[in-house]
């Protein structure tokens, strides 16, 4: 499993911990960035871990910003990706088991470190369920025929 990992400045403390919760598990992650609190602008971020995820480069991707609103918007634009932003274990599990979630947001603001980490190893450890959401997915697909340009 290769994971690229990104976050913007209000994102950066707690995606410096999910880096080390990532590297305790012995899984193999590149980060994107930043690598600062100093301000930039979340769609650069969202945007490069995205479209290494949809080239193939890496398996899944993870996300923070402030709230996780913006980097979920952001790289949910890029056609292939399905990017959850998660506030729980629950969300967490859902997203990989119905939606195979292959991005993963989270907002610093509101996701103190313990319950991150704990939101990062399980949507980690859960796979996707297949069956009837896998006909849902293909309809998300459809979707981005259809809308994406």
């Amino acid at each position: 499993m290769r994971i690229a990992i990104g976050a913007d400045h209000a994102g950066f403390s707690l995606k410096e911990e999910l880096k080390k919760a990532l590297g305790e598990i012995g899984v193999e992650y590149t980060d994107f960035g930043t690598f600062s609190d100093e301000s930039v602008d979340y769609p650069d971020f969202a945007a490069e871990v995205a479209e290494r995820i949809v080239a193939g480069e890496y398996d899944r991707g993870v996300l923070v910003c402030g709230s996780g609103i913006g980097v979920t918007i952001a790289a949910n634009k890029v056609p292939g990706i399905r990017a959850a932003l998660c506030t729980n274990a629950d969300c967490a599990r859902l997203s990989r088991q119905h939606n195979d979630a292959n991005v993963l947001t989270l907002g610093a603001r509101f996701t103190d470190i313990s319950l991150a980490k704990e939101i990062l190893r399980i949507w980690m450890e859960t796979a996707f369920e297949g069956g009837r959401h896998a006909r849902r997915l293909d309809k998300i697909g459809e979707l981005e025929r259809r809308f994406c340009r």
